[in-house]
């Protein structure tokens, strides 16, 4: 029996350990072939490389895709989406998979998701249904309406698919794969030093009684308003004084506000408690976070794998509004004083118990599993 070839595009940094056991089970798999794309700011430097952790980890790569333009607003985001568009065209056409997998809600992701629907290849969704600010939400939505086959992370998430008109038994709950990884770390100690291991940039730091974790990208909507964002949160940080592991934003509209800031605040001020990085290999990130008092910014790891490993989480604006949450996050505005101020909430909660609203750990291997055994088909209709 043939094997099915299964293509996986991953676009950026934040993908990679949102697809990373999944990739690994349809790797495994006797019945598949995996075909790996890797494509825009996961080929990047500045964004962290992604790539090279993906190789180190033993991947097999398919196809590299350059489509990142710089200037980091609305309009390179789309001229972005457009040239990968038409790469990821040629790329699917000469590796004629069985199946395209495009993962969550990224901005360049529907690239993927027209590339294939439109050449008759069957879609399959990874962590559709959900609900953020951002352009991710009209992106993610856009993406479901393209899919074939949707593997979401949550039964709020499959139930609003299917309101969204798609078939229920193409719709199925596994869990997120982010919270394999989650599952795996869980119990470990933090068996390496960051600053030793990965370098980065500012004053070393003490940080063996303890420390937190920042994570803060541009809002899409708000991009104007990045660089005041992203000072709000530096000085709340700088001025409590706590040790601090600070990570690089996400390619969006507003990063080059968002890094701008970093830069500058950096060295006028000169926080000696803010060590900064552009990236980690997914497991050392999440048993550091594990090990944290608690993570600052809007990255959706906080609502995911923060709420797995009991967390506490500093969730600041509009970028993962009303995604479905547990009990470990303290949302704020933008606002020193308010960021402050939570901060030193979050430090004091303590126990925080294990939330699986995205699942229990085992999604990779379902997500492989599906893709063996489900019927493919690229023809769809609404079914209202």
């Amino acid at each position: 029996m043939q094997k099915r070839k299964i293509c996986v595009v991953v676009t950026a940094r934040p993908s990679y350990s949102r697809i990373k056991t999944a990739l690994a089970a349809i790797d495994q798999h006797q019945d598949l072939e995996l075909q790996l794309v890797i494509a825009g700011s996961a080929l990047l430097d500045r964004y962290g490389n992604a790539v090279d952790f993906i190789e180190k980890d033993g991947f097999k790569i398919s196809s590299k895709v350059f489509m990142v333009l710089e200037g980091e607003n609305p309009t390179t985001m789309a001229k972005t989406t457009g040239l990968g568009l038409m790469e990821l065209t040629n790329v699917f056409y000469n590796l004629k998979p069985d199946a395209v997998v495009t993962i969550a809600d990224r901005f360049e992701t529907i690239a993927t998701s027209i590339a294939a629907s439109y050449q008759n290849i069957p879609l399959v969704h990874i962590q559709g249904g959900e609900v953020t600010g951002n352009i991710d939400e009209k992106v993610r939505h856009a993406n479901t309406k393209l899919a074939d086959l949707h593997l979401v992370s949550s039964d709020d998430a499959r139930d609003r698919v299917i309101k969204l008109g798609e078939n229920p038994e193409k719709v199925i709950n596994t869990g997120c794969p982010s919270i394999d990884l989650a599952r795996e770390i869980n119990a470990s100690d933090l068996y390496f030093n960051p600053i030793e291991k990965y370098g980065g940039v500012g004053p070393e730091i003490d940080f063996q009684d303890g420390y937190i974790v920042v994570m803060q990208h541009p809002v899409t909507t708000e991009y104007h308003e990045s660089k005041n964002q992203i000072l709000a949160t530096l000085e709340a940080v700088d001025e409590l004084g706590f040790p601090t592991f600070w990570f690089w934003p996400n390619v969006d509209a507003g990063s080059d506000g968002t890094s701008n800031g970093i830069r500058s605040y950096r060295e006028k001020m000169k926080p000696k408690n803010i060590h900064f990085f552009k990236n980690m290999e997914p497991q050392d990130f999440l048993v550091l976070l594990k090990h944290s008092k608690t993570l600052i910014g809007n990255s959706s790891v906080g609502i995911r794998e923060c709420a797995y490993l009991g967390v506490p989480v500093v969730n600041i604006g509009n970028r993962q509004n009303r995604r479905l949450r547990a009990q470990n996050v303290i949302d704020v505005e933008a606002n020193k004083s308010e960021i402050k101020l939570a901060i030193e909430q979050s430090i004091e909660i303590n126990n925080l118990t294990s939330s699986n609203i995205y699942g229990n750990g085992e999604a990779g291997k379902k997500i492989a599993d599906i893709l063996a055994k489900t019927e493919l088909s690229f023809s769809k209709t609404i079914t209202y």
